[in-house]
């Protein structure tokens, strides 16, 4: 079971795709990750969030519950897209922007906006050049001083930041078991 843990949907529980093709986010790392961005940012209040390889949407429709001002969940496999549009219906959350599209064909497109804070969580067995990809097609949509957290297994390398951005120093990543997440912030 996956649920929202705070904010306005707090406790709202969300269907997640059958099988093993996604791997739900789990409470605990969900919880650092907001912990995180709400210590660098205050609060999520008025800032866009963009959740890539977004599987149930659980990321980003907790962004939304904690008062992100608009969020926007990029996921290929179009029947789970059409599961994240159902979960966003099922919580109030008409406004969730839902692209059923692969990550990098999205991101290669001139962006509508910018946004603050970028969750991204690709399959394990992404390659390690696929995300550096990834994450050099994203800075077009980076506003100024933009958080990106990418979620790997703590057996692969830090990511490859793109020019310009940067690891965050000190706490750059954090283990949760087999999951790692990685913080950078864009210049």
């Amino acid at each position: 079971m996956t649920r929202i843990i705070a904010g306005t949907a707090k406790g709202r529980r969300l269907q997640t795709p059958p099988g093993e093709h996604t791997r739900p986010t789990t409470d605990r790392v969900r919880e650092a990750l907001f912990s995180a961005v709400e210590s660098w940012a205050g609060s999520l209040h008025g800032l866009r969030f963009l959740d890539l390889y977004a599987g149930s949407g659980a990321v980003g429709l907790e962004a939304w519950s904690r008062g992100a001002a608009g969020v926007t969940l990029v996921e290929s496999d179009r029947a789970t897209a059409s599961l994240i549009e159902q979960n966003a219906r099922t919580l109030g959350f008409a406004d969730a922007e839902v692209h059923a599209t692969r990550v990098q064909p999205c991101l290669a497109r001139v962006p509508q906006q910018r946004y603050d804070v970028v969750y991204s969580d690709p399959p394990y067995p992404l390659t390690e050049t696929d995300l550096a990809e990834d994450l050099d097609l994203l800075t077009e949509w980076l506003a100024p001083d933009a958080l990106v957290v990418v979620e790997r297994s703590r057996r692969s390398p830090e990511p490859t930041w793109p020019t310009g951005a940067r690891p965050i120093l000190g706490d750059r990543s954090k283990r949760y078991g087999e999951t790692v997440l990685w913080y950078g912030h864009a210049p």
